[in-house]
């Protein structure tokens, strides 16, 4: 089954369109998302009615759970915390209906699916090699998928090797080819709306269980579109600069 996973929307509609876009030429088997629809950017309804007509499976991330109300709006920095209280004052009833019975872990051929991380679905960010090695260790599938961090990147470990010094991992450029049907793997698509790696262009992954091969994919979108709807939004302008940069 070829899968295209798209993680880390957080509201930026002109993004997730381009990804669209770009994955439907591909003509996967089924869309999966790894959660964090809505977030820091300015169009929460729009892009969740797009999730919710295209993915088969959806994890709630954790900005989707703040702006359910399971976790504290504390917990969030002061522009993620803006961004979440905005979020909470504008979304319409079907997007609180179909985050509603969002979790932030599952399972889809074979493949542990996670928001953050296989110790901590919530809240881990895995940069690391030695919290990979902890995670591999702690997944139940050979191979699993993470979002959260906003960073293109996988982590592999030999099978039955439990140590550090066996792990690898690497930040993945667009184009990356993994050929992943021996040892255990951890891998992150990246983010659709806000990605953390240099790169401000879009990112999503393709799938494919039969063979198992997973390519990393970038796509340019109109970043300015974005950013100008986060300011006439009213949210914090720094929502919108980060854009600009892939950071």
């Amino acid at each position: 089954m070829r899968v295209a996973i798209i993680s880390d929307i957080h509201s930026n509609l002109p993004a997730l369109e381009a990804v669209l876009s770009d994955l439907g030429r591909e003509d996967p088997d089924e869309v999966w998302c790894l959660g964090d629809i809505v977030g820091y950017g300015a169009d929460p309804d729009a892009c969740t009615a797009l999730v919710g007509d295209v993915v088969e499976r959806c994890l709630a991330g954790n900005h989707d759970l703040v702006v359910r109300g399971d976790i504290d709006i504390g917990y969030f920095a002061m522009s993620a915390g803006a961004a979440a209280r905005w979020t909470v004052k504008v979304i319409n009833e079907d997007t609180r209906d179909f985050l509603r019975p969002l979790a932030p872990l599952g399972e889809g051929a074979g493949v542990g699916l996670y928001h953050a991380s296989p110790r901590d679905p919530v809240w881990e960010y895995v940069l690391s090699v030695r919290q990979a090695a902890d995670c591999l260790q702690a997944q139940r599938q050979r191979v699993s998928l993470i979002g959260h961090s906003h960073v293109a990147c996988y982590f592999s470990r030999p099978n039955g090797q439990t140590t550090v010094e066996e792990t690898v991992g690497e930040i993945a450029e667009a184009g990356t080819l993994l050929e992943m049907a021996d040892a255990r793997w951890l891998v992150n698509p990246g983010s659709v709306g806000q990605p953390r790696d240099g790169d401000p262009r879009a990112a999503w992954l393709m799938l494919d269980t039969d063979t198992w091969t997973a390519r990393f994919h970038r796509v340019e979108y109109p970043v300015e579109a974005a950013a100008k709807a986060i300011m006439e939004a009213g949210l914090p302008r720094q929502l919108a600069d980060r854009l600009f940069s892939g950071q």
